[in-house]
């Protein structure tokens, strides 16, 4: 029988309703019942006993917030009546061991992939074309209006049809109203050539704002970001177009390629406008050059690696009310079971873990793994309260609609990505990720720019988890879509690859769904490609190192 509610943590003094329950609904967990008295809608939390104006609430176990009024036993909890709270934290025991799962069905599984010189295993196989600085974005845009149609990598869908259909309609006549009702899905239409290159997954042109003006360090994080996406193992190699004067010097990307791989191998194409001079003579020099990569590119095939090889960035954007009870606990068992299997996992995002703190620091390997997490994590909370911001207005209006109505709240369901093993490693954006386990990487919750940033540090798969609904997917790496709730998986069947809902529902626990989400991660690695890639959706936002929450 599905249950109307949950209660998430023991410690818990708020129920999480699974469904929309009227006034005067009865509910039980646990023995005990409670009725509501007033409509609860589903994803929102209802009070399980009665709160006075201060008094705390909790969910996971930890604080999310204080009483702003009083609410009674069954009443709805809602931005009006409660606020953003959290404990403070501090050096606490560091953990040595964990209760690590059984992996016992997944010790001698591989998956097909790319292997690199420096030991590293690609997913993909991409080329890369860049810019060092925005002034280059159009000879970018040239060089792949240039490639894409006759080496088979454009956009697979084309609505230019019904554009078509649209003209025809118009010219024989047909008012705005005719027009409105047409149905212009027969219009669509699928194209796609055969690729000369079938061993290269695609070309992709990372275009950005950056490399200029600003301050000297944006410069040289931009190059770290770049030189984390040149040297990662689901790239082949890159064609980089430099304007020659600005902030980011081709040396400095190329010592941030060093500081990555020191002993970096791959074909590595750099131009720079202003030595060349005509805007032909550069694209020309560029095409020649990036076909002989692609030439070189080919030649690579996929071969069998260890799931050890596997670094999965662990990423959210449209949470809601189920994504920290269905998701994002599944997400962090395939953690759990990477990191078993000697893989590494990131987890990124540090707005979304304000209320958690004290949890990391205790799960940190040693003294200096946790101090560089509070020095972090104190350094960008002090940096929005500064410019009049603060983590307190993290949640989106989206976010807030579907349940999650205060920073912590959000921000303990969303830290669930990153199950229960040590954290080995903090690092500070656009750092690269080195050691086996779980990983902290310094980047806004933006889920973009955090995506961006999680690629650059090495993830060759992101498992992105949504409760709302969104395309975002990653110019190098399969982005796979993970739904909290059955009706977004069916609602938007065409972004989303696979659903949690079934949680929820009852019908699934969160090993087995985690165990399902890994066994197709091994099928992605392998070459099964996700939505997002499908979609042509390759968003790259580098992030700039002001206040982004």
């Amino acid at each position: 029988m599905k249950h109307l509610v949950a209660k998430i943590h023991p410690a818990d003094n708020v129920l999480v309703a699974l469904t929309d329950l009227p006034i005067g609904t009865p509910v039980t967990w646990d023995g005990e019942t409670v009725t509501t008295t007033e409509k609860i809608p589903a994803k929102h939390k209802l009070a399980l006993q009665n709160l006075a104006a201060g008094d705390p609430v909790h969910m996971y176990g930890v604080l999310v917030g204080k009483m702003a009024s009083p609410v009674g036993r069954g009443g709805l909890l809602t931005t009006a009546n409660i606020r953003h709270a959290t404990d403070s934290f501090q050096e606490g025991q560091h953990r040595q061991s964990w209760a690590q799962p059984d992996v016992s069905k997944f010790t001698e599984r591989t998956f097909l992939g790319y292997h690199r010189p420096d030991g590293r295993v690609g997913t993909a196989n991409y080329w890369l074309v860049i810019p060092l600085v925005f002034c280059e974005n159009r000879n970018i845009q040239v060089l792949e209006e240039a490639l894409v149609n006759d080496l088979g990598y454009a956009r697979r869908k084309s609505y230019q049809p019904q554009t078509q259909a649209l003209l025809e309609l118009m010219q024989a006549g047909k008012s705005v109203e005719e027009i409105l009702a047409t149905d212009l899905h027969s219009a669509e239409v699928n194209q796609q050539k055969v690729k000369p290159f079938p061993n290269v997954d695609g070309i992709r042109f990372l275009s950005h704002e950056g490399g200029c003006g600003g301050i000297r360090q944006d410069a040289q994080t931009l190059c770290g970001l770049l030189a984390g996406y040149i040297t990662h193992p689901n790239v082949a190699g890159a064609t980089v177009l430099s304007l020659g004067c600005q902030n980011a010097q081709v040396s400095m990307l190329q010592d941030e390629i060093n500081k990555r791989d020191p002993h970096f191998a791959k074909p590595l194409f750099i131009l720079e406008q202003q030595k060349i001079g005509t805007e032909e003579a550069l694209v020309s020099t560029a095409l020649r050059q990036t076909f002989a990569g692609l030439m070189q590119a080919n030649q690579q095939q996929r071969q069998p690696a260890p799931l050890s090889k596997l670094t999965i960035g662990l990423e959210c954007g449209g949470s809601d009310g189920f994504s920290g009870i269905s998701a994002n606990p599944a997400v962090g068992h395939v953690s759990d079971l990477l990191v078993a299997l000697g893989g590494s996992v990131i987890l990124a995002e540090f707005p979304e873990l304000c209320g958690v703190e004290q949890e990391i620091v205790n799960r940190s390997v040693d003294h200096d793994t946790a101090q560089r997490f509070t020095s972090l994590m104190k350094a960008y909370g002090e940096s929005a309260v500064a410019v009049g911001s603060g983590f307190d207005m993290n949640p989106s209006p989206g976010n807030i609609r579907d349940g999650l109505i205060t920073d912590a709240m959000k921000s303990a369901g969303a830290a669930r990505k990153g199950g229960s093993s040590p954290v080995v490693a903090v690092l500070d954006y656009p750092e690269l990720v080195t050691k086996p386990g779980l990983n902290l990487l310094c980047t806004p919750g933006n889920d973009v720019e955090s995506t961006t940033a999680e690629v650059g540090s090495g993830a060759n798969v992101v498992l992105f988890t949504t409760g709302l609904g969104t395309p975002t997917g990653n110019p190098i790496a399969p982005v796979v879509k993970i739904s909290s709730n059955t009706k977004l998986a069916e609602r938007m069947p065409d972004i989303i690859d696979l659903n949690t809902g079934t949680v929820i529902d009852g019908e699934e626990t969160i090993e087995q769904a985690g165990e399902r989400i890994l066994d197709y991660v091994i099928q992605v690695a392998s070459g099964l490609e996700v939505s997002a890639v499908r979609h042509g959706q390759t968003d790259f936002i580098p992030w700039k190192r002001g206040v982004s929450l």
